[in-house]
């Protein structure tokens, strides 16, 4: 089910056919240093997270992480959408990419339809969380707008995070 279109990609729900890109993505040693180590191991363990991850907050809110497909092949690239996080006053953006995607600004394209879908949503503050040392995730967010809000230390994390915070008045551009 596509949800987003941009002109070179198509943001879409994902699916249980989407289990092995998820396995691959969430295994690639920049995820697991940047996001997390979400301990998806098996085809099982990527379903699993689909359904009680991404799939639950279509179902909650209405929203999630979708996959990110050029449109030229429909081949997976990343994963991108809002997350609603207990432990956050405000929605957040979140993105990951393959590495081959890197560096074509598909991440930036995507956030930006994001984030646009946000402000459509009535969203008036968007925050984002980064390690302090991931430098591309960092400048992309302040190219899409976000400015640094504070430090954190967040439940989901062992060490302290970055909270970066975009206002409706830096949303849709």
């Amino acid at each position: 089910m596509c949800v987003l279109e941009t002109t070179r990609l198509r943001l879409r729900r994902l699916t249980a056919d989407d289990a092995d890109f998820i396995r691959r993505l969430l295994n690639e040693p920049s995820f697991i240093r940047y996001i997390g180590d979400r301990g998806v191991r098996t085809l099982a363990d990527a379903r699993k997270y689909m359904r009680e991850g991404p799939m639950d907050s279509y179902e909650r809110y209405g929203f999630g992480l979708y996959v990110v497909e050029i449109k030229d092949g429909q081949t997976p690239a990343g994963i991108c959408g809002l997350l609603k996080r207990d432990s956050l006053e405000d929605v957040d953006l979140g993105f990951a990419f393959l590495p081959e995607f890197w560096r074509h600004g598909y991440a930036r394209e995507a956030s930006a339809a994001v984030l646009d879908d946000a402000q459509a949503r009535g969203f008036t503050r968007v925050l984002a969380i980064t390690t302090p040392d991931n430098a591309g995730s960092i400048r992309l967010l302040l190219k899409l707008g976000f400015r640094f809000d504070r430090t954190l230390r967040h439940p989901e994390e062992t060490s302290e995070v970055n909270v970066f915070a975009r206002v409706a008045n830096a949303l849709g551009g």
